[in-house]
């Protein structure tokens, strides 16, 4: 009961901040109607609740499946076991994500159909899961994490100068998209059941971080040769035309069948693998099992409220909001929102939730994750920012804000701490979940709605690619300013 409290207390300061920022702009500069406010308040009280019930299913049943999975696979010492295993389980996991079928979604929307929603969700999974193979084969072997990324980056980077400007923009948010509230917390268990099996204490610290940063760009490579092969027109869209319903609660009914659908098809293949596993290699006691069994439970039931909760009640409120504001005359409201909005917001993600308190366990309590958590909100405050900056600049492109800011992170690799590389490019996934992939990128397409010469697709997505690559910056920043720190204390963690 007392880690209940405590996670809802956490989750409940977390949303609160953006429930306050809508109902003042509400009362001054954005009235929105009042059917959607009353579902915008529902849509807070579901996420709160579910978060809460989410974060404490995660601790109980997904981190144990993914800690005993990812050593369980280690332990055979057969590369091509550890290569084959990673390649499915990223196929299963990515497949059944909330946060990628969202974003699928929206592009599906947008686009009128020319770019499937099922398109989008096999590519992208089948990205996901040969870099999380390659991931895990880098762990094993003890491959230079910040070798391995300035590599794959590389060929985004050859990759990128052939690829359509929408496409580079939905690769990017794909990227940010793929790694949200489920797949994070199961990559990095996965990750730390390898890693434990480390001899060294400081290597298998290190190695508990990257595998999610890693994965991550292979959705970015797979939609970029997917573009490459199918060589799309121009493509343009407009966001569909919502009336304000009074049938308040019929939007989330709406919703639940939908949601509860995407949830059982997110957590059967985690489920059906890890009963096969236990069958033929765990022999986990039984009341493990059941505990087990009851933490997917609960992640289930969480999940399904918080979806409900940010489709139902948020996404519309986001992209009126923008819309609103983008067409005020003073430009700079829009701009100013976006930082606050995208600075709050996070900490609202239950990704980060996961990361950041692994971040503290995993160093001991070296590295607070109250420390992370602010310095990721600036960072993915900055990036929203910097996104509706270029919504309002149509001639700004989203390369032109990718590339230095790519380059920035991979040179910044070799001076920060190999544990911050880690934790960056890991953030920088977990940075763009569900609230993330709703609330802001509706608000940035509210925004490009509103702006005149501004597209919906190429302007509109892009924004969780801006929110994916700060965070790399924000964090290895904050790992420099530990090594300066740590010269005449303990070199423990920056070593």
């Amino acid at each position: 009961m007392t880690v209940i409290i405590s996670k809802f207390n956490e989750v409940l300061y977390s949303v609160l901040p953006i429930t306050v920022i809508v109902l003042l702009l509400h009362v001054t500069l954005t009235p929105v109607d009042t059917p959607l406010l009353i579902r915008f308040l529902i849509g807070a009280v579901s996420i709160i609740v579910g978060l809460t019930i989410f974060l404490v299913g995660v601790e109980v049943g997904i981190t144990p499946i993914g800690n005993t999975m990812g050593s369980t696979i280690a332990k055979t010492n057969k590369m091509y076991i550890v290569a084959i295993a990673g390649l499915i389980l990223g196929f299963i996991i990515s497949i059944a994500e909330p946060d990628l079928h969202i974003l699928a979604g929206q592009v599906d929307t947008v686009t009128l159909g020319l770019i499937p929603k099922s398109t989008i969700i096999v590519i992208v999974s089948v990205g996901i899961g040969a870099l999380l193979s390659i991931g895990l084969l880098r762990i094993v072997l003890n491959f230079p994490l910040h070798k391995l990324l300035a590599l794959l980056y590389g060929i985004v980077l050859i990759l990128g100068l052939f690829t359509s400007p929408e496409f580079l923009a939905i690769s990017f948010d794909a990227s940010g998209a793929t790694t949200g509230a489920l797949t994070v917390p199961f990559i990095l268990a996965l990750a730390m059941g390898v890693a434990k099996l480390k001899k060294h204490s400081q290597e298998s610290e290190e190695d508990s971080f990257g595998l999610v940063g890693i994965a991550s760009v292979g959705a970015i490579i797979s939609v970029m040769i997917m573009s490459i092969i199918s060589k799309p027109g121009e493509i343009t869209g407009s966001l569909p035309q919502e009336t304000a319903s009074t049938a308040i609660l019929q939007a989330f009914m709406d919703k639940l069948p939908f949601v509860t659908g995407e949830v059982t098809m997110s957590l059967l293949p985690i489920i059906i693998t890890f009963l096969i596993f236990q069958r033929i290699a765990f022999k986990l006691p039984k009341r493990n099992v059941r505990r087990i069994i009851f933490g997917t439970v609960y992640t289930f039931l969480g999940l399904v409220l918080f979806l409900v909760g940010v489709n139902a009640g948020f996404m519309d409120v986001g992209s009126a909001v923008g819309y609103k504001m983008a067409s005020l005359d003073n430009k700079a409201y829009v701009i100013v929102l976006g930082f606050v909005l995208g600075f709050v917001t996070i900490l609202a993600e239950p990704a980060v939730y996961v990361l950041t308190h692994q971040i503290e366990d995993v160093t001991s309590g070296y590295v607070k994750r109250s420390v992370v958590l602010i310095t990721l909100s600036i960072g993915v405050g900055v990036a929203v920012a910097l996104s509706v900056i270029r919504i309002l600049i149509p001639d700004l492109q989203l390369w032109q804000y990718l590339l230095p800011g790519y380059m920035i992170a991979l040179i910044m690799m070799y001076f920060a701490p190999p544990l911050f590389v880690g934790i960056a490019f890991d953030s920088g996934g977990v940075a763009s979940g569900p609230m993330t992939a709703t609330f802001i990128l509706a608000y940035a397409q509210g925004v490009a709605e509103a702006i005149e010469g501004a597209s919906v697709v190429t302007e509109g997505f892009g924004m969780i690619a801006m929110v994916a690559m700060t965070p790399l910056i924000a964090l290895q920043i904050l790992g420099l300013v530990f090594k300066l720190k740590s010269k005449k204390g303990d070199m423990r963690v920056v070593e």
